[in-house]
């Protein structure tokens, strides 16, 4: 479980493919910190270590039906990925509740500048039944993007758009982040519980 603070920016050293899955190897400040089956989030996506060979450098494995949801299948070497190492319970949540399971991916279709922070516009596509159990984005609600904890404004159907502050923009991702970026999202876990319990109302 994770909170949606990006704790660093690592750099993709490898992708490689092996079938349906992809082996990505990266570099971060931390790595001398990790262990052999920690879990990791990467642009959101919960992954565990299954390799750490020394060099700086750690290897996470993201199979098929991760690919299909998510942007990892589109990293290359010198990608930057955020990153934030599991959650520890003696602490405070920060962002929000996040579990690292992507739902889908969004397209960035605006960035605006915004008094020295930007607006960034993203368009996603559900079906209505996905929405109807929480796969959506509510005002004021929480909404993680590539890994990022952020609150929904300009909420709509099919699209919202989030506030990006300085330091996040400078210590993330989104300074790479561009209108036809594609991008991870997670819904937020209580809106979906919410929605499933009403069903059997």
């Amino acid at each position: 479980m994770f909170s949606g603070i990006v704790e660093g920016i690592g750099k993709v050293v490898s992708a490689v493919k092996d079938e349906g899955n992809i082996h990505l190897t990266l570099e971060c400040a931390f790595t001398d910190e990790l262990k052999i089956d920690q879990s990791i989030s990467h642009n959101g996506v919960c992954l565990t270590v299954v390799a750490l060979p020394g060099d700086g450098t750690y290897t996470v494995t993201a199979i098929q039906e991760t690919l299909e949801r998510s942007n990892l299948g589109d990293l290359k070497e010198g990608s930057l990925v955020n990153l934030e190492r599991s959650m520890l319970m003696n602490g405070r949540l920060d962002g929000h509740i996040v579990q690292g399971h992507v739902d889908c991916t969004a397209v960035c279709e605006e960035v605006k500048d915004a008094d020295g922070s930007k607006y960034y516009k993203f368009r996603y596509d559900v079906s209505p039944q996905m929405a109807a159990r929480g796969y959506m984005t509510v005002e004021k609600g929480s909404v993680c993007v590539n890994g990022v904890s952020l609150t929904v404004c300009d909420s709509e159907k099919d699209s919202f758009r989030v506030a990006i502050i300085p330091y996040t923009f400078e210590n993330t991702n989104f300074k790479k982040i561009e209108p036809g970026t594609k991008v991870n999202i997670e819904f937020d876990i209580i809106g979906k519980y919410l929605a499933r319990l009403a069903e059997f109302k």
